[in-house]
């Protein structure tokens, strides 16, 4: 079987490349193809993996190439990881953003937007590729913002795209060893987008141990949501929130603490790679990664008063897994349950069918069917259709080129407060990102 990784230069690619080591089963991926448009990037991982491969019998092959077209053929599973401006756009969409203001952060609000206006036209011509040249090979998508990719990409593909995320993944990870259960298995009640959900309930032998977790201020102050949020709010919305709502609740904190920040975290990412694809190893590749995990949202925990991470947590986030974990059940029909971002259907009903939502799917040979899950309370389909409404105007920009509705992308969203402020973000964007030229 063939998995083509597109972003195959990317830092995290040994990532997957570990977990498909790990996979000794019959069916599993025994060609790599790594594309991506830096050669020099393609490079230093193409080494990286051929170090993790040294000891290892009957390793995936791994080849690289800069077409697109060559990479796509005969490919079974397409992995989509790339980042349209590289690290040095997203710097520039946190300091645009920040000079405002309002949050850069590089999938919410502002920043978010400014990464899915120049990603969208990208992944749609990725897709169309892959539905020309590999029809029958499914799509797993974790470039960002995934949700909005996702459902980009979704409009050329159907459901034979398929978007992941680690946040759910640690969320439950962490949850489930509080309540001393399995995280394989608990059945984790989540909905809602990509970076904005909320667990709603923690299933282990039929019995919801949420409420026990909520109730108990220790425990809820003893891990990375507990200690962002404050065991007092988790309470009152009786659910746990995904991290990235923390730039939702408590968006003034996080923009000061970003502002305060000697570098952004995209400035930070930026210097910390470029050491590393100076002089790229395996052992240079876990030091680094260490570094990054043990800074991830250091701003945010900052501002919460939250501390450093806990040692449990710095376990990378787990993506690499749940790919595998979907490779494995629609290859060989191995039925699983993943949290995965997929077409809604009438999954949540204050979304139309085609809307890409965030919530559990049973998966099998024929993809990924989201699970009826209970309606979202008041504020939280308040929030999830006010972010829907400005995702949809930005692929209503990548379509039409217009940049009054890119204008209104950044004006509807809830972390964007003024139609004027809106404005002068596009500008500003338009004059760093030549990838906007599209915009007239």
């Amino acid at each position: 079987m063939k998995l083509t990784i597109l972003g195959g230069g990317g830092f995290r690619v040994p990532l997957v490349y570990r977990a498909l080591l790990g996979d000794r089963a019959e069916g599993r991926v025994t060609r790599v193809t790594l594309h991506d448009v830096d050669a020099e990037r393609l490079a230093a991982i193409g080494g990286v993996l051929a170090e993790q491969a040294r000891d290892v019998s009957d390793a995936p092959a791994v080849t690289a190439t800069t077409d697109l077209d060559e990479a796509l053929r005969g490919a079974d599973f397409v992995f989509s990881a790339i980042r349209v401006g590289g690290l040095a756009g997203r710097a520039a969409d946190e300091r645009v953003a920040l000079a405002e203001g309002v949050l850069g952060q590089e999938t919410v609000g502002a920043g978010g937007i400014a990464y899915g206006l120049r990603t969208v036209p990208v992944a749609l011509d990725v897709a169309r590729r892959v539905a020309r040249i590999a029809p029958d090979a499914w799509v797993i998508n974790f470039t960002n913002p995934a949700g909005l990719v996702t459902e980009a990409m979704s409009r050329v593909l159907g459901d034979r795209v398929i978007g992941i995320c680690d946040s759910p993944v640690g969320l439950g990870r962490r949850v489930a060893r509080l309540l001393g259960a399995d995280p394989d298995e608990a059945w984790f009640d989540y909905a809602g987008l990509n970076h904005l959900g909320w667990l709603r309930g923690v299933r282990v032998a039929g019995r919801d141990e949420l409420p026990r977790l909520l109730a108990d201020t220790e425990a809820l102050g003893s891990f990375e949501e507990g200690k962002l949020f404050g065991a007092d709010w988790l309470r009152s919305l009786g659910a746990i929130p995904n991290e990235y709502l923390h730039y939702y609740y408590f968006n003034r904190e996080a923009v000061r603490a970003y502002r305060e920040a000697a570098r952004t975290r995209g400035a930070y990412l930026r210097e910390q790679q470029a050491a590393f694809y100076g002089s790229p190893s395996l052992d240079s590749w876990h030091a680094t990664l260490a570094e990054r995990e043990a800074t991830y949202m250091a701003a945010n925990r900052e501002a919460a008063g939250a501390g450093a991470r806990a040692e449990e947590d710095l376990e990378p986030g787990g993506y690499e897994r749940v790919a595998l974990a979907l490779m494995r059940a629609i290859a060989r029909d191995e039925r699983t349950t993943l949290i995965l971002n997929v077409r809604n259907r009438a999954t949540l009903p204050v979304l139309d069918a085609d809307a890409v939502v965030e919530v559990p799917c049973f998966v099998d040979a024929n993809g990924a069917h989201p699970v009826s899950v209970a309606p979202l309370p008041l504020h939280a389909a308040g929030l999830v259709t006010a972010v829907k409404a400005a995702e949809r105007e930005v692929l209503a920009a990548a379509e039409s080129g217009s940049r009054e509705t890119a204008v209104k992308a950044f004006a509807l969203h809830p972390l964007v407060d003024s139609v004027s402020v809106a404005r002068r973000l596009l500008a500003a964007y338009a004059r760093e990102h030549p990838e906007l030229g599209h915009l007239a």
